[in-house]
């Protein structure tokens, strides 16, 4: 059994190499490792949500999360993760905090035999992180801090795997709204 959590929740930056040889160390049966990792944007590409919107300069990003909460959620994602593909191992850090562009917010790595679960597995919680999980964000632009909306599109790739997301474009006047995953890991749908 790997001694490293499966979700980190930090400030601190991450070393991909350094992950991936920890999830890979001393399985045998590990084939195939496949990792994510999220970085900040220096532009938010579409920020009114509609086509043609011009880009927007980003400064800044800055992510909040609900301590223990945001763990307990993402053990449930992979948890699902688990149960729909053949997996060997998985681990998913997210940092939180003042976060510049070009800087590193996310990691997915997931291992299995063979490639084609790595690929699902991966893509997966990665889908189910960007809908399930409760993280708020800012944008700092030229305008102003604002709070990023929940996007339509991520529930639509949540979809794909037969499963509902909660997003519904909330108003960026506020911070999104908490979105609960049951506590016994069961995905809903």
């Amino acid at each position: 059994m790997n001694p490293l959590p499966r979700v980190s929740i930090q400030t601190q930056d991450f070393d991909l190499s350094a992950e991936v040889a920890a999830l890979r160390a001393g399985d045998g049966g590990v084939g195939a490792v496949t990792s994510f990792v999220g970085t900040v944007r220096d532009r938010n590409v579409n920020p009114a949500g509609t086509a043609g919107s011009p880009a927007e300069p980003v400064s800044a990003m800055e992510l909040e999360h609900y301590p223990g909460m945001t763990e307990r959620a993402i053990e449930a994602m992979i948890d699902a993760a688990f149960q729909r593909f053949d997996l060997r191992g998985a681990r998913v850090i997210h940092r939180v905090g003042l976060l510049q562009p070009q800087d590193q917010i996310v990691l997915v790595v997931v291992s299995s035999a063979h490639r084609g679960e790595s690929f699902k597995g991966c893509e997966f919680l990665m889908d189910y992180l960007k809908t399930e999980a409760p993280f708020w964000k800012k944008e700092t632009t030229p305008d102003g801090a604002r709070w990023v909306d929940a996007r339509v599109a991520d529930d639509q790739a949540l979809a794909r795997w037969g499963l509902t997301g909660q997003n519904t474009g909330c108003s960026s006047s506020a911070a999104p709204a908490l979105i609960a995953v049951p506590a016994n890991g069961a995905p809903a749908g």
